[in-house]
């Protein structure tokens, strides 16, 4: 894309963009924006004044700091683009990914008649029909919506969720200005285009129009409470859909304690390891045994009730695990028991797909065998409960991603959702044997391997792909044959950073251009002057004066522009 294609797309909403460029300057980031060519967007004088090589010393922090905090000045669809990329370590570095982590969905609260306005429209009748009370002071806000506490007219306590008014129109321009900078970036930042920011906008893009719709989180509650419908450990409340909408959603509300909340916890009685093996029991089955798991296990969202039971809330973000994911689990752990690297190494290949193509798969195979038997041999002289989870997860990643290997979305939101949930639970219990508490779940994994129905299932879908490829084959060799004939087979070659090449010509070709205008009026300015023919000012000629001054402003101008560059 280029920068006028960038204007004509997004001319409505150069208020926002302006916004943040200002940030992104402010907070050290001027250099890319220069690099976007977005500076002709502000004024000269606001040119001069923010966009600097260096942050100034206020913001002497690391860059993924200072990315967190542009995210969170930028507001909802930031901060959720945010905390979508921090559950993607392959889409940037490590150390931006964990720093993202830490971004704050908590805002001020939108007025309760705003609020009352939205009910009253989606659910078609006034507040004081539909509950008996509505606490018009909201219990929580965050970026997306706000929850405020009502009672049903049968007596039963509810959270009436509320979407935050006009955020999904918002949410949309500021989608539309991400997927027009996403091209830029490709188109003229080489360094950053190698981390897909097409990609990166196009899945947050899905992310959060899914969490936008509250019919969506209220369906996924309602199949995590069948899945937990008899569990004794284990509570999902009660969604009452005929009263919920896409911006509004009503749910039972849960008492009980906050599982972070560990003193209380432990003054009322509660015995905290049994509440980390309940925590950790409760998770293993939704991702190792039910296939569809609560991603958002942070302290507000996980409550201790007062019959000892794990309580749920905020089903916004779910995630799931497929047969096959389950397969790779069950095979890794198998081949993790027995040392068995070549086996690992084979599941990371059949899981995962090469960003760059292999050339030797052979030496491929024995590169990453040896980074994985250096990375575990030591864990094996270790008890369970002495392995740092989240460190352990952390470098196999990072081996993964060094070795050009990429496993699925969901892949990594499971690494996400279990790492948090072992930190908040050994915050509960320090003794908490995390390893220990899947091993019920794993050793059914394993069983159901040798399942013979299981097998007999496996072998019937190798045999239709079998078929299938087979059936097709005759086919697609002689559509390529009649091409080669016709001369039809082409061979696409791309230029890497052609544009980039391209774009360095222009500005090039166009300081000559100023330079040659320059010269030519500065010649032109001094016949006049020689001639000493027309309106004079101080004895010189006027025309003459005029060049000389416009001739002065355009090399400044020139020079300032090499001079920002930075190639004298």
């Amino acid at each position: 894309m280029s920068l006028l294609s960038f204007w004509r797309r997004h001319y409505r909403d150069i208020p926002r963009i302006r916004q943040i460029i200002a940030v992104a300057s402010r907070h050290g980031f001027g250099h890319i924006i220069e690099q976007l060519g977005l500076q002709r967007f502000i004024s000269l004088g606001r040119r001069i004044l923010t966009f600097k090589k260096q942050p100034p010393p206020e913001h002497r922090l690391s860059t993924p700091e200072r990315l967190r905090l542009v995210f969170e000045e930028l507001g909802p669809s930031f901060i959720k683009l945010g905390q979508v990329l921090s559950c993607r370590p392959d889409m940037l570095p490590p150390e931006y990914a964990l720093e993202l982590c830490k971004l704050t969905d908590s805002v001020a609260p939108f007025p309760f008649r705003e609020a009352r306005d939205i009910v009253e429209k989606d659910l078609g009748a006034p507040l004081d029909k539909i509950f008996a009370e509505f606490d018009p002071v909201p219990a929580a806000a965050a970026s997306i919506a706000q929850v405020h506490g009502a009672t049903l007219f049968d007596g039963r306590a509810v959270m009436v969720k509320v979407q935050r008014p006009n955020i999904e129109r918002v949410i949309s321009r500021d989608i539309s200005i991400l997927r027009g900078l996403a091209e830029l970036i490709e188109a003229y930042v080489p360094d950053m285009a190698v981390y897909n920011p097409r990609g990166i906008v196009e899945e947050f893009a899905r992310t959060i129009y899914r969490e936008l719709d509250f019919f969506i989180e209220a369906s996924s509650a309602l199949r995590l409470r069948t899945n937990f419908e008899k569990s004794p450990i284990v509570y999902i409340p009660q969604v009452f859909p005929d009263l919920s909408s896409k911006r509004v959603l009503v749910i039972e509300r849960l008492g009980g304690i906050r599982i972070d909340e560990v003193a209380r916890l432990a003054q009322e009685g509660f015995d905290l390891s049994d509440i980390a093996k309940k925590g950790a029991a409760a998770y293993f089955q939704m991702v190792l045994q039910d296939g569809f798991f609560h991603a958002d296990p942070h302290p507000g969202n996980i409550f201790v009730l007062s019959d000892g039971r794990i309580g749920l809330v905020d089903f916004g973000i779910m995630g799931r695990v497929t047969e096959e994911n389950m397969e790779y689990f069950s095979n890794v752990f198998v081949a993790l028991v027995r040392r068995d690297f070549d086996m690992l190494v084979q599941q990371y290949l059949d899981m995962g797909f090469m960003v760059e193509e292999m050339v030797d798969i052979d030496a491929f195979r024995r590169e990453v065998k040896a980074d994985i038997e250096e990375l575990l041999e030591p864990y094996y002289g270790m008890k369970a409960k002495q392995i740092d989870f989240a460190a352990y997860v952390a470098r196999v990643t990072d081996l993964l991603l060094r070795h050009r290997l990429k496993l699925p979305q969901n892949l990594y939101l499971v690494d996400k959702t279990l790492i948090t949930l072992e930190g908040l639970l050994r915050r509960v219990d320090p003794e908490f044997d995390y390893l220990d508490s899947a091993k019920p779940y794993v050793t059914r994994l394993i069983s159901m391997r040798r399942d013979p129905r299981r097998v007999l299932r496996t072998v019937r879908k190798n045999a239709e792909d079998l078929y299938t490829f087979f059936g097709a084959l005759p086919r697609q060799l002689q559509t390529s044959f009649r091409k080669f004939l016709r001369g039809d087979i082409r061979i696409k070659v791309q230029h890497e950073e052609l544009h980039t090449f391209i774009r360095d010509i222009d500005k090039s070709s166009n300081r000559i251009a100023f330079s040659v205008i320059t010269a030519a009026i500065i010649v032109a300015s001094s016949i006049i002057i020689h001639s000493g023919q027309g309106e004079k000012i101080l004895g010189l000629p006027v025309f003459g004066l005029i060049g000389y001054v416009i001739a002065a402003f355009l090399g400044v101008w020139i020079l300032i522009g090499i001079m920002r560059s930075g190639q004298l």
